[in-house]
């Protein structure tokens, strides 16, 4: 032996508080043979004389003492490193890195996250709002361990998705408009007036491009912003029309004049997803927070399945 090792410190310990070696070689289901050589190297590794023999055992030379003040403090942050390490392996401490939509964020992850991290405040949450085809890619790559997002592309073979939440379209006007008057809208009503849209790349325009291509129509848009606040308030001044998630348009409605009409296409029902490479490999705290966000739908499908 040519360094200090625990298993030689704790028979060192064992020694000082027991008094005899063959006390301490029982204590630990060791022949006193075993211990002794033990000792011996450990005296050799630190060049001093640990403990000297009495008529009535061993006791530690004052090398011996100070070692023991030693060893008891080095032992016990040995077995804090366990204990810490035990707590990130169980999830209870450890960073989660989430990448999600807008639409997502918004509408769906403030809650759950909350009652998430009031049940493990050692775990830190690392959210990172990203288009749903960048959500894909961080998790592909590896840079996000769960990604939320609209699946409009087709997904990678090495990640694993399950359903998530679904939201509604609506359309938006500035009171007065002419679509104001109505309840529900369809797509040549929106296509025939000045829209105004998110930046480019999100769903929302992906969707409304997708299916004015298949109706060979054209989408006027006539400013892009970058956030559902700021797209209520260009309407609500009488820029254009816009959509945006329905529950969205129903929390600015609050505060900015607005009239809400219902989409009335196929493609205005959304369904998101969850998606990371693969739950058993994820870090502990990652497969926690997975487990947390998808127990309400899945509690819910159970229900729906009972008689």
């Amino acid at each position: 032996m040519n360094q200090i090792d625990p298993v030689s410190l704790r028979l060192f310990i064992r020694v000082v508080e027991t008094g005899t070696i063959a006390a301490a070689a029982e204590a630990e289901h060791l022949s006193a043979a075993a211990v002794s050589k033990r000792l011996s190297e450990l005296e050799t590794v630190l060049s001093s004389q640990l403990l000297q023999r009495t008529n009535k055992g061993v006791e530690p030379t004052g090398a011996g003492l100070a070692l023991t003040k030693l060893a008891r403090s080095a032992l016990a942050e040995l077995d804090q490193v366990r204990v810490q390490m035990e707590s990130f392996s169980s999830g209870v401490r450890g960073l989660v890195r989430v990448c999600a939509s807008m639409s997502a964020i918004t509408q769906f992850l403030s809650e759950p996250l909350r009652s998430f991290l009031d049940e493990h405040p050692n775990v830190q949450v690392q959210l990172e709002e990203r288009l749903s085809p960048m959500v894909v890619k961080a998790v592909a790559e590896n840079a996000a361990d769960v990604g939320i997002f609209l699946p409009l592309v087709a997904m990678p073979p090495n990640l694993e998705q399950h359903g998530y939440h679904s939201d509604r379209l609506a359309l938006i006007t500035p009171k007065g408009h002419p679509l104001s008057l109505r309840k529900a809208v369809t797509l040549p009503d929106l296509l025939a007036h000045d829209l105004i849209g998110l930046h480019t790349g999100s769903a929302i325009n992906i969707l409304l491009n997708r299916a004015a291509q298949e109706a060979r129509r054209e989408v006027n848009i006539k400013i892009q912003v970058t956030s559902f606040d700021a797209l209520c308030t260009m309407v609500s001044t009488g820029l254009g029309i816009a959509l945006l998630p329905e529950s969205m348009a129903r929390r600015n409605a609050r505060t900015v004049p607005l009239h809400i009409c219902r989409l009335d296409e196929p493609w205005a029902r959304r369904q998101f997803a969850l998606c990371v490479r693969s739950r058993t490999t994820l870090p502990a705290a990652a497969q926690l927070l997975m487990d947390h966000l998808l127990a309400p739908l899945q509690a819910g499908s159970e229900k729906e399945r009972q008689p």
